[in-house]
């Protein structure tokens, strides 16, 4: 795919909310300063379609097997409420967050309440309590609250002054997994946050025989001289990765005319690149004690930065598409990044870049990270917005795709 051939300029990444499952129910949309979806819905004469479209890519899932989509939270400024310049979406795919500033305007109150009529939802942000806020809670059943800073003692009393409204609490900025734990006990029923990304480390924790056979043959395929039968030989040890690999091949995406029996046919039949990417796959998402975000996060990330890498033709694509599934690796097995490094077989441009964000590598690892997370402010001011949006909503939608082909028969 030509990365730069979308022109359009947005800046726009999305930060998932999960229930206390940590199943994703819902995607907040982090856009620029300079590019609202608001604003760019309004500037397309067919908003409402654009704004449909652009809500599927970001929204839509390979969830356990399931393609489907969850709702978009979207900040909208109060102004464009009262002016009833709301773009076109649809209700039920949509929460419209709004960060009120004088609870007692009464014409912004009456504009929520007619949008309310029509099946809208709101959420408040940057919310801090005040019985001011009566009518607003009233109309907004989701209130966000930024739990960074505040104590166990201060949540508990806040969730007991909104429990009259029935209101439902979305903890955000949650960065460790005790917070976590705290905001569920406190009665939160919505969580944000980076603790996804966060190992629970567990003192003298090692990688498994089989997790480190696994990165074996992961190095083993970044090898250009590598061939089928080194490969068939590394792929046979995992019944698991055999059988998913076979069956995969055998799919219905591929459409071969004959069933393939051996995986060194599947090596040759899929090619390296393809072999690659699905044992990376089957890798990710072999740890069902973790949340499935987890694995869409990494392989979003991973195929983002191959992406850019092809884009400016930097060596080594498929490096990079290791250094983005592997940055956080230590999160899925639970040890912390220095140990894993010191107990997996990779190359040392990759543990640079994993490690200290050095080299190429590293670059674009940190360039990416900061795109997703909406840390547009990291990132260089002439950095290429149009092959960066591009990748990113490609990635969203290979990751789903290759996700999907995981459970199909």
């Amino acid at each position: 795919m030509d990365a730069t051939s979308d022109q359009s300029q947005a800046l726009l990444a999305r930060q998932p909310i999960f229930d206390h499952q940590q199943r994703v129910i819902a995607y907040e949309l982090l856009y620029g300063e300079d590019h609202h979806l608001d604003a760019m819905a309004q500037a397309d004469p067919d908003a409402e379609s654009s704004s449909e479209l652009l809500l599927h890519a970001y929204t839509s899932i390979s969830d356990q097997g399931e393609i489907k989509r969850v709702p978009a939270f979207i900040q909208v400024n109060p102004q464009m409420i009262l002016d009833g310049n709301v773009p076109a979406l649809p209700p039920k795919q949509v929460v419209l967050c709004i960060r009120l500033a004088d609870p007692k305007n009464m014409e912004l109150l009456r504009a929520v309440h007619r949008m309310v009529k029509e099946g809208y939802r709101f959420a408040l942000t940057d919310f801090e309590f005040s019985p001011e806020y009566d009518t607003a809670l009233k109309l907004a059943k989701i209130v966000k609250i930024d739990v960074g800073e505040k104590s166990a003692d201060e949540l508990a009393e806040l969730a007991a002054q909104l429990s009259p409204y029935k209101s439902t609490i979305l903890a955000s900025n949650i960065s460790q997994f005790d917070t976590l734990e705290n905001c569920i006990e406190t009665g939160c029923k919505l969580f944000q946050g980076s603790f996804l990304s966060k190992p629970k480390v567990v003192k003298g924790r090692k990688i498994s025989t089989n997790q480190i056979a696994m990165m074996q043959l992961i190095q083993e395929l970044q090898k250009p001289n590598t061939t089928p039968e080194k490969l068939e030989d590394l792929i046979i040890r995992d019944p698991i990765l055999t059988y998913k690999l076979l069956r995969i091949v055998n799919s219905a995406a591929y459409s071969l005319v004959r069933q393939v029996e051996s995986v060194a046919q599947a090596v040759v039949l899929l090619g390296m690149e393809q072999v690659r990417k699905w044992a990376s796959l089957i890798a990710m998402s072999s740890n069902n004690e973790k949340p499935e975000e987890l694995t869409r996060i990494l392989l979003t990330r991973g195929h983002m930065c191959e992406m850019i890498a092809e884009t400016e033709k930097l060596p080594n694509p498929s490096g990079y598409f290791m250094v983005g599934m592997m940055s956080g690796l230590h999160a899925m097995l639970d040890i912390d990044q220095e140990t894993l490094l010191e107990q997996l077989p990779l190359g040392e441009d990759i543990k640079q870049a994993l490690a200290r964000g050095e080299g190429p590598m590293g670059k674009i690892l940190n360039q990416v990270i900061a795109y997703e997370s909406g840390d547009w402010d990291l990132l260089p001011s002439d950095f290429d917005v149009s092959l960066f949006e591009a990748a990113y909503r490609h990635s969203l939608k290979w990751t789903k795709e290759a996700m999907q082909a995981m459970y199909e028969d």
